[in-house]
């Protein structure tokens, strides 16, 4: 088939050029999607009376045996053949129903194609990542409801701090995970708008109806310039800029499993179905999931960083360059979907050594600041109080004592405030459960969290059977 611009050259296009410029090895995962374009464009014509209604039949009966031979593996891709899907497409329709399928072609350009076709692609994605992430949250919810009273040593700077529950971390997570739905809630009412009928740039002189194919597409609404439809993808930016973030949240999740997994810390144990283990070294049994879903993190920014800098210096309106937009974005896409559904049985699966948990957050006097607020609570001043702590926990450390070790005589040393009451202030389990306010470690208040968090999850799922997004 000759080119579908071939009529203004004389020279037909170097072999090497026709590899460098087809897009056909990568954008042919879009062809379902050019093809239920293609019939919606093709309705358009035939209501708009642009082509006969016998026309449209035939070019949508085309459209459909086409779709079968491609969803049966029946068709060849032949890069230097066909330039793209979009060609490929139209080939194998003229090949079909004859001279009328070059009419397909009416009052459009693969400038608006092609971006309508990566919006569809996208809104979909958009829809399987979401429930990806449901169903993550769903998991970690299921196990935070079995561990609210499961202590935890919680950290900063990586050294120990304060107790918190192993339910309340994994909350964290969480709402990490909420809001990275959220933004993908928002980036698809943003896909969500339809830019078929800009043509290359300008529109077209037919009297074509837009909103029928949006309609008849399920878009929400259609572009209003038809420069920014072909000129921009920022929609897709603004999908890998959310990828970015999941993958940053899986990443740090996957760095404590990392850590809590080995023998220094021995908090967890990982499935044997998401471990693996050495060639050489037979007792070894390695994190190797969580440490290339951390690796994975990196794709997806470059990913992010690819889209940017080829949009960045682009004079509107298409230029060829947006050609590399497909590439880093089914990357994006590919890799969150894998690493979601691979963390998410990884998680599931954890054996979590409750004992050792429960060990390390009595130690490291993660009860100090607790010893502080019971001073002020007594009428000391925050900062004396944090002053006279110190000095214990440095007396403690020089005597080989933990706080509840030390004696009243030799608190008192240090503050005439403390009284025999220290001992239930400072017990690390006190300690816990006497952060009520909202978001804190507390177990009724995690509970009470974690009913919130599945009555959110669950208005979601309602919102989203109702409509889209």
């Amino acid at each position: 088939m000759s080119k579908l611009w071939g009529g203004r050259f004389r020279k037909g296009t170097d072999p090497l050029v026709e590899e460098f410029h087809s897009s056909l090895s990568f954008d042919r995962r879009l062809y379902r999607y050019d093809i239920q374009g293609s019939i919606a464009h093709v309705r358009m014509l035939g209501h708009a009376k642009i082509i006969t209604p016998k026309e449209a039949e035939t070019l949508v009966a085309g459209l459909r045996a086409v779709l079968a031979d491609l969803d049966a593996g029946r068709v060849e891709f032949s890069p230097r053949e066909d330039e793209d899907i979009h060609s490929l497409v139209e080939r194998l329709l003229v090949d079909r129903v004859g001279e009328v399928g070059k009419k397909l072609h009416t009052a459009r350009s693969r400038n608006d194609q092609v971006a309508l076709d990566v919006r569809m692609y996208l809104k979909d994605e958009i829809m399987i990542i979401r429930g990806l992430l449901d169903d993550l949250q769903r998991t970690l919810l299921d196990l935070a409801e079995r561990h609210t009273d499961t202590l935890l040593p919680g950290y900063t700077h990586l050294q120990r701090a304060q107790p918190v529950s192993l339910a309340h971390h994994l909350l964290a997570y969480v709402e990490m995970f909420h809001r990275d739905a959220e933004r993908l809630s928002d980036c698809y009412r943003r896909t969500d708008v339809m830019p078929l009928g800009a043509g290359a740039l300008a529109g077209t002189v037919f009297p074509i109806d837009r909103e029928i194919v949006a309609r008849e597409l399920g878009f929400a609404a259609v572009t209003e310039n038809s420069l920014d439809a072909v000129a921009d993808r920022d929609f897709a930016v603004e999908f890998c800029a959310a990828a970015a973030l999941i993958m940053v949240h899986l990443s740090r999740f996957c760095e404590e499993l990392v850590l809590w997994s080995t023998a220094e810390f021995g908090f967890v144990e990982l499935d044997d179905a998401f471990a693996t283990g050495s060639s050489m070294m037979p007792q070894k049994k390695n994190p190797d999931m969580a440490e290339l879903i951390r690796g994975k993190s990196g794709r997806v920014f470059g990913d992010l960083q690819a889209l940017l800098t080829m949009l960045k210096g682009l004079p509107l309106a298409y230029n060829k360059d947006m050609q590399e937009d497909k590439e880093a974005l089914f990357d994006a896409v590919d890799t969150v979907k894998k690493c979601l559904l691979v963390f998410t049985g990884m998680v599931r699966t954890l054996r979590f050594r409750e004992a050792a948990m429960d060990q390390a957050a009595r130690g490291g006097f993660t009860n100090a600041t607790d010893l502080a607020d019971y001073l002020a609570g007594r009428g000391v001043s925050f900062r004396e109080a944090h002053e006279i702590v110190g000095r214990v926990v440095l007396y403690a450390l020089e005597h080989g004592k933990n706080l509840e070790e030390i004696t009243l005589d030799e608190y008192r040393r240090f503050s005439e405030a403390v009284r025999e009451d220290v001992y239930a202030a400072i017990r690390v389990e006190n300690c816990l459960a006497a952060r009520k306010a909202r978001g804190g470690p507390a177990p009724a208040t995690v509970r009470a969290a974690i009913a919130r968090a599945r009555a959110r999850l669950r208005q979601t799922q309602k919102n989203t059977t109702c409509s889209t997004y």
